[in-house]
C-alpha cells in the first residue's frame, strides 16, 4: 500500500504546497484560457493549482504520461469517470446531511453518503482488476485499493453500516390520529387489511375508478410533525438509535485520504483529456513529446497555438500549423514578417508546448523534442502605465533588465516586439545587446521583431519569417517558415503604420 498520489511517483515534502496564483507568464502565453477552458465544470475539484505547478523531473513526466495513456483507452476512462460520479453522489450526500436540522435525518443521509462512497471504492477496484493498467500510476491505485478493501478498517466501516442498515429496516411502529393528537406505539404484528378490503370490493368495480387520494408533496426537509413522531419511534428502538448515534459520531471522517486524493487529482488527467478531445475531433494532432533537460535540440511537426485553436474550432474557422527546429548549438529563433501574420502566435505556441510538456500532458503536434527548462521568461509589448511615470521605452529596459538578471543557461525567454516604441537606429543598438547577453547564456529563446539584423547575429540564430500569399502580399497565410529575413518587415511596419501598403492604398483609391 505505497501507492500516495496519481500525479507524482514519489511524494516529497516540498510537493505537498499547492500553487494557487498562477505563474507571471500565464496571460502573456494565453496559458490562462487553456486552463480556465480545461478545468471549465471542474470547480469542486480545485484543479487549477495543478496547472500552475511544473514538473521539473522527466521521470515525474513520464510516470503522468504513462497515466494519460491509459485513461485514452475508452473502458479505463469510462470506470474513472464513474468511480467520481459515485464519488460526487457522495458530496452531494454528505452536502444535504450538513444542510439539515433534525439530527435523525442528518444521520440518514449520512449512512447513505458511506454506503455510496464503499460501494465506489469496491467498484473501481473490480473495474481496475479486469482491465490491466500498464501506468505505474494506475496499477498503484489498483494494488492500493486491493490492499485498502481488504483491510480491518474498511471491513469494519461495510460490517457497520451494513449493520446501521439491517437495524433500521427492522425498525416498525404504528402510530395513531386523533383529532390534533399523535401517538406513536410499536409495531405488533397486526395484519394488515388494506389488501383483503380491496380484493372484497374488486367484484363491484364499474370502470376505472376515480383517485381520490390525496398527493403529498415530498420535500427533503422533514417538518415538525414528522420530526417528532420520529423521535418518538427512537425513543421505542433506544438500542437501534443509540448505536445509530455511536456510528455517524465514530465514522465522521471515514473517507480514505488516498482515495480521496486519487478522486481529485485524476480529474487533472480527465480534464485535459476532455478538454482536446474537442480538438482531436478535426484532425489536428497531440503527441507525447520527448523531453530532456540535457540536450536542447528542439523541434515539432504541425504545432499550433492551443488557446487560438480552441477559439477556431468553436467558429469551424481552419487552424494552421507549423514546424520548427533547433539543431546543433542553434539556441534562439528570430521571427520577422509582417504584422498580423502569426509571428506571436508561433511564439506563444513555442511557450505553450514546453510548459504542457512539463505538466507531463500531449502537447499539440507530432514528433516532439522539447527541453525540461527551470523558468519561463516573457517579454509582451504593454501600454504605458501613468501611475508608475515611466515611458514605454524605460519600462521595456527594466523589464529585460530583469529578465537577464535572473534566466540562466536552462530557462526559456521568449520576447515579443521589443523597443518598438523608439528609433530604427536605437532599437537595433539595444535588441542587437539584448540578444548577445541571451546567446551567451545559451538559453533557449524566440524573439519576434521587426530588427531583421538580429537574425544573422550569430550561427546560434536561426531565421523565421511568416509568410504571404505570392500574388497577393496583403493577404496572410499564417504559416512561419524557417529561412534568412527577406528584409522588409521593417518596410512592411511603417508601410501599415503609415496605411500606404498595396491594400491601403488599393482601398483609398476605390473610395
Amino acid at each position: 500500500m505505497s501507492f500516495q498520489s496519481i500525479l507524482y511517483s514519489r511524494i516529497e515534502p516540498d510537493m505537498r504546497t499547492e500553487q494557487a496564483e498562477a505563474p507571471d507568464f500565464f496571460g502573456d502565453l494565453n496559458l490562462d484560457q487553456i486552463v480556465a477552458a480545461a478545468v471549465s465544470g471542474k470547480d469542486e475539484y480545485d484543479l487549477k493549482p495543478f496547472f500552475h505547478r511544473k514538473l521539473d523531473d522527466v521521470d515525474e513526466i513520464v510516470y503522468r504520461h504513462e497515466v494519460m495513456r491509459d485513461l485514452e483507452v475508452p473502458d479505463l476512462f469510462g470506470y474513472v469517470a464513474a468511480f467520481a460520479g459515485r464519488m460526487q453522489e457522495m458530496r452531494r450526500h454528505l452536502k444535504q446531511s450538513e444542510k439539515l436540522y433534525y439530527r435523525l435525518q442528518k444521520n440518514s443521509w449520512f449512512v447513505d453518503a458511506v454506503v455510496v462512497y464503499y460501494e465506489a471504492v469496491q467498484q473501481l477496484l473490480a473495474d481496475l482488476q479486469k482491465t490491466e493498467p500498464q501506468s505505474r500510476g494506475l496499477r498503484g491505485v489498483r494494488d492500493y485499493l486491493h490492499g485498502y478493501v481488504a483491510s480491518d478498517s474498511f471491513r469494519e466501516l461495510v460490517s457497520d453500516t451494513e449493520r446501521v442498515g439491517t437495524d433500521l429496516g427492522s425498525v416498525k411502529y404504528c402510530f395513531l390520529i386523533n383529532g390534533s393528537s399523535v401517538t406513536v406505539r410499536k409495531h405488533d404484528d397486526e395484519s394488515d387489511y388494506s389488501a383483503e378490503v380491496a380484493q372484497t370490493f374488486e367484484k363491484f368495480r364499474q370502470g376505472a375508478p376515480r383517485d381520490y387520494r390525496f398527493k403529498l408533496t415530498e420535500f427533503v426537509e422533514m417538518n415538525h410533525i414528522e420530526a417528532q413522531i420520529l423521535d418518538l419511534v427512537a425513543k421505542l428502538h433506544p438500542e437501534i438509535f443509540s448505536y445509530f448515534d455511536q456510528y455517524c459520531t465514530k465514522y465522521q471522517s471515514f473517507g480514505d485520504p488516498t482515495v480521496l486524493r486519487f478522486d481529485r487529482e485524476v480529474q487533472f488527467y480527465v480534464s485535459y483529456l476532455g478538454y482536446i478531445s474537442k480538438i482531436k475531433q478535426i484532425g489536428l494532432k497531440f503527441g507525447y513529446p520527448k523531453v530532456s533537460w540535457e540536450t536542447k535540440e528542439v523541434g515539432g511537426d504541425e504545432v499550433f497555438d492551443l488557446a487560438l485553436a480552441t477559439k477556431l474550432v468553436a467558429e469551424k474557422t481552419e487552424v494552421i500549423t507549423n514546424d520548427f527546429y533547433l539543431h546543433g548549438m542553434e539556441r534562439a529563433f528570430v521571427v520577422s514578417g509582417p504584422n498580423q501574420g502569426g509571428k506571436t502566435t508561433f511564439a506563444r505556441t513555442f511557450g505553450q508546448l514546453h510548459y504542457l510538456a512539463s505538466l507531463g500532458f500531449p502537447v499539440p503536434g507530432a514528433g516532439l523534442r522539447l527541453f525540461l527548462f527551470d523558468r519561463i521568461f516573457v517579454h509582451f509589448e504593454r501600454g504605458e502605465n501613468v501611475a508608475d511615470l515611466r515611458g514605454k521605452l524605460q519600462d521595456d529596459l527594466l523589464r529585460i533588465r530583469g529578465i537577464l538578471e535572473e534566466a540562466t543557461p536552462d530557462s526559456l525567454v521568449i520576447m515579443n516586439e521589443i523597443f518598438s516604441s523608439t528609433t530604427l537606429e536605437d532599437a537595433v543598438l539595444l535588441a542587437t545587446d539584448v540578444m548577445r547577453r541571451i546567446l551567451d547564456l545559451g538559453c533557449l529563446c524566440v524573439c519576434v521583431t521587426f530588427l531583421e539584423e538580429l537574425a544573422s547575429l550569430s550561427d546560434s540564430v536561426v531565421s523565421m519569417v511568416s509568410t504571404v500569399v505570392a500574388e497577393d502580399p496583403a493577404q496572410r497565410t499564417f504559416k512561419v517558415i524557417r529561412r534568412p529575413a527577406d528584409g522588409r518587415a521593417y518596410a512592411i511596419s511603417i508601410a501599415e503604420k503609415y496605411r500606404v501598403t498595396y491594400a491601403a492604398l488599393k482601398k483609398r483609391i476605390a473610395s
